[in-house]
């Protein structure tokens, strides 16, 4: 499209639709209480525009569903296997793709067999699953993202990046106890930012002298190529695609949720050149997921993850997908709503701490504004703060890093009035702030605490 032209136009018109259920304020009010004060335990049709994460949310394509007549349910050697193999190797040529039911899963495979207790595994910052399984073996998580990426309202192009001092001194002392990196693409607790190719180089070459392997969480990896593309010096002129295979050739091998970029209601894979890791991996597939060509999905999933590959390289997809984000991020911005800065790819991060300072890390205000947003609008965000990332292995509570209430959107599902209708939400809290209370967990499990904890206000 014209560069000259300020609206942001779709690169689809729509086919079908689904009606929203349009409720009161005092109904939500009543609805919230009733879930506890936790978003999650909310029904889905009492949620008028759901935010509370992009993770197989997005809308498949007329494209993605016609490849799902096409699934074959062989327990082995599916055609459809062999479509996703080809696909995901077409990106990430690694030697061994084992698919699994979602990202998680693989996680879990790889932390199982790897990790343990004594063991170390750092990263740019882990997300909350990849955090709770390699946890889950005894193993100790530890982020390492550069001092920008700690500092909301600070621009830089690329927050997401590994500190490498620090990664360096981790190496230098305890090598032995690492047995993978990992990076995350792109850095979705940190607001979605982006990491570098020449940030990428350098793990590599540090992960080369310490003889460590370098694994991606790869989950957001085409808007991470696009941000290269736009960003970086010397990548204007080269396709998504071959930035990816730029980012994969740094790799030892990567987790992967396809419920994210690949656009897919299900699915993920681990993938990896170590023949000898390989076998280890899929002998626990085997146990818990299923056979290895298929890996807990049904056939018409792995052809919906090999069509959903092909499309979100596109660049008028990303092109609009970025735009539109920044489109959100740019209004509740010109507000005076603190949000994470520059807008990340997939998410709008609002700085809740800055928003609410009067409710301490423990209160947890970024609990308390998702709330108030949905109270207020019917908008579903998530927490990313202390519920989420506040207790420690060993049962202790410290404030998180950031107080931040991720607005994740789904892709392709959302119009630009939805979004409008959104900002209009956001001012219409950040009017009354002052008066939003904090809140005290009532109730939570030993892990993954944010998605069953109930609430109470303080």
């Amino acid at each position: 499209m014209p560069q000259r032209f300020k609206t942001i136009i779709e690169p689809f018109r729509i086919h079908s639709v689904e009606p929203l259920k349009l409720t009161t304020e005092e109904e939500r009010q009543e609805k919230i209480r009733a879930a506890g004060y936790n978003l999650f335990n909310l029904r889905a049709e009492d949620v008028l525009i759901d935010f509370l994460t992009d993770s197989g949310t997005g809308a498949m394509s007329r494209d993605q569903w016609a490849a799902i007549q096409h699934g074959d349910e062989s327990y082995a050697g599916s055609p459809s296997w062999f479509r996703f193999l080809a696909a995901v190797q077409e990106l990430f040529p690694f030697t061994h793709v084992i698919p699994t039911h979602q990202g998680r899963a693989a996680e879990r495979i790889l932390f199982s067999t790897i990790a343990g207790p004594g063991k170390v595994i750092p990263n740019n910052t882990h997300f909350d699953t990849t955090r709770a399984n390699i946890e889950a073996t005894g193993a100790e998580a530890v982020d390492l993202v550069i001092g920008e990426g700690r500092t909301p309202g600070l621009i830089h192009p690329f927050k997401g990046n590994m500190d490498l001092k620090a990664l360096d001194s981790l190496l230098a002392a305890r090598a032995k106890d690492v047995p993978v990196v990992m990076v995350t693409i792109t850095n979705n607790s940190g607001g979605g930012q982006p990491v570098s190719l020449e940030n990428l180089r350098r793990v590599r070459a540090l992960c080369d002298r310490y003889r460590v392997p370098l694994f991606l969480d790869a989950c957001r990896f085409a808007e991470n190529a696009w941000f290269i593309k736009t960003r970086e010096p010397g990548y204007a002129d080269k396709s998504v695609p071959d930035i990816v295979h730029e980012i994969a050739a740094l790799a030892d091998g990567m987790t992967m949720s396809a419920k994210k970029d690949p656009m897919a209601n299900i699915g993920g894979w681990l993938a990896m050149n170590d023949d000898a890791l390989a076998e280890r991996c899929r002998n626990l597939l085997i146990l818990t997921e299923g056979f290895p060509t298929y890996g807990g999905l049904a056939g018409r999933d792995l052809e919906a993850i090999a069509q959903g590959l092909k499309e979100c390289v596109e660049p008028d997809y990303l092109r609009y997908r970025i735009r539109s984000t920044e489109y959100l991020a740019d209004a509740i911005d010109r507000a005076g709503v603190p949000i994470v800065k520059p807008a990340g790819g997939h998410a709008v991060y609002i700085d809740a701490g800055a928003m609410l300072p009067h409710i301490p890390p423990l209160a947890y205000p970024a609990q308390a504004l998702s709330i108030a947003l949905y109270e207020a609008g019917g908008i579903r965000t998530v927490e990313i703060g202390s519920v989420m990332f506040g207790r420690h292995p060993d049962g202790s509570e410290a404030p998180a890093a950031m107080e931040l209430v991720r607005m994740a959107i789904p892709r392709r599902t959302y119009t630009q009035s939805h979004i409008d209708y959104v900002i209009e939400v956001v001012r219409e809290v950040a009017t009354r702030t002052p008066s939003l209370p904090g809140y005290k967990i009532v109730s939570e499990p030993p892990q993954l605490r944010h998605f069953t904890a109930r609430f109470a206000p303080l």
